[in-house]
Order: structure tokens, then sequence, then C-alpha cells
């Protein structure tokens, strides 16, 4: 199973390539199939196994020789890990279908904001609508109850905290960001989104400082902060239990 559960992320890391590359060109997910970027060449089934293929091909085009960017089976190799940890955690429930489709989508949302500085509102509502669905199917199938106004808080708190952040910072904070906390907030209510801030600015802060040193982004650059939230997002999926336990034994 977790074999599968391995093979089922790298494949569908494949997938989100697609989307993260069209996604912000709003171009069709499912058509034109896969090609190449240079050649326009249409991809063969070996050449669209996950990772393997590149490493066959050695990162380049088999028809025009063109370069491959290596993002392209790091994005695979990031989902299965995702997916598995993901699995080893929740198994196969309907907590875990929901929370992989989640992580999909910020996994889309980190590369396509970290490119273009934008989050597409898309995909903010298909995570809106999956949280909406996630609530209903654990209510119905596991008997949970719905914590409606813990949901309704921490939409408010998440996208109202940001929101505050972007008016006394005179817009260093994007409309974008605002949104994707609402939404994350409505997801997982008003204590864990409060973690999910806290764990965002930190890693932000630790991660600016590598861009900046490694020379991927300079000071005049802006550094996107979807990719952070999402980053503090997984994080909190599958460690916050852990993270609010340790803060409660050592700070209160």
């Amino acid at each position: 199973m977790i074999v599968i559960v391995l093979v089922l992320g790298f494949l569908i890391g494949s997938f989100l390539n697609v989307c993260i590359l069209r996604i912000p060109k709003k171009q069709s997910i499912v058509y034109p199939p896969s090609h190449c970027t240079n050649c326009n060449r249409f991809l063969k089934p070996l050449d669209l196994i996950p990772i393997f293929s590149y490493m066959l091909l050695k990162g380049r085009c088999r028809y025009c020789g063109d370069r491959v960017a290596i993002r392209y089976p790091l994005v695979e190799l990031l989902t299965g890990i995702i997916f598995l940890s993901l699995y080893l955690k929740y198994g196969f429930s309907i907590s875990y279908i929901f929370l992989v489709s989640l992580s999909s989508i910020l996994i889309c949302i980190t590369f396509i904001d970290y490119d273009h500085q934008i989050i597409p509102d898309e995909l903010l509502l298909l995570g809106s609508v999956l949280a909406l669905l996630y609530k209903l199917s654990t209510y119905f199938f596991n008997g949970q109850p719905i914590q409606l106004l813990n949901d309704i808080w921490g939409l408010l708190l998440g996208g109202g905290f940001f929101f505050l952040i972007a008016v006394i910072s005179n817009g260093g904070m994007g409309g974008g960001d605002i949104k994707m906390m609402a939404m994350l907030g409505f997801w997982f209510g008003w204590r864990n989104i409060i973690l999910i801030a806290l764990l965002a600015f930190i890693i932000g802060s630790i991660l600016s400082v590598i861009l900046l040193a490694f020379k991927l982004k300079t000071r005049k650059d802006t550094i996107p902060f979807g990719p952070f939230i999402a980053i503090a997002t997984i994080t909190v999926i599958l460690y916050g239990e852990l993270i609010l336990g340790w803060y409660m034994k050592h700070f209160l």
C-alpha cells in the first residue's frame, strides 16, 4: 500500500506540473496533451513516467534536446512524499482523501505564487468547496460534529488578520494571501489558523534569508508569502498536535 500511495503521489505530481504551468496562463489543464514547451512535440507515455523519464532522458527533451527544468521531477517527488506522509498519519480514510486534495492545491499555489506572485481565485474557490464537502462527509460518515462557529471564526480571524497587515503595511500583503488564509481558517478553525500564521512568519523569515543568501532573490524582488503559508499548513496537518502539545507543556 505504501508503494501504491507513493506512485499515486508521483502521478498526481506530474499532473500538478501541468496545472502550475497552465493555470496562470488561463489555459486548459486537459487539452492539448502534454508537450515539449520548446518544440511543441506531443510527449509519448515513455516520456511521462514521473521522475524516471527525467532520469532516463538525462533531463532533456527526447525530440529537440532542450533541457527540462529540474522542478518537474522535484514537484513529483514532493507530492509523493506528502501523499505518503499523510497516509502514514491518517491511513486510507475520508480525512486522507480530502487532505491530499488540499495539499495538491497548496503545492500548485506554492509554485504559481513563486513564479507569478499571484494566487489564482479558482484554486482558492476549489479549496473552499473541498472544505465544505470535507466537513459534510465527516459528519455523515464518521458522525463528527460540524463546528460551524469555530470554522467561521477561523475564516474571519485568518482573513481579517492578514487584511489588517495589508492595510498597515500599505499593500505589503497581497489579496491572494488574505483569501488564502480565510479559506484555510474555514478548513481548520481559529486555533489552528493562529498556529499556521505564526509558523508561516517563522518559515518565511528563514527561507527569505536562504533565498537572499543563495541569490535566488534580491532585496528589490518581491518574495511571495503564499508558499510560506502552504508549508506552514502542511506542517500543521502533519504535526500540529505535537507542536501545540509541546507549546502547552513548556510555555503554559
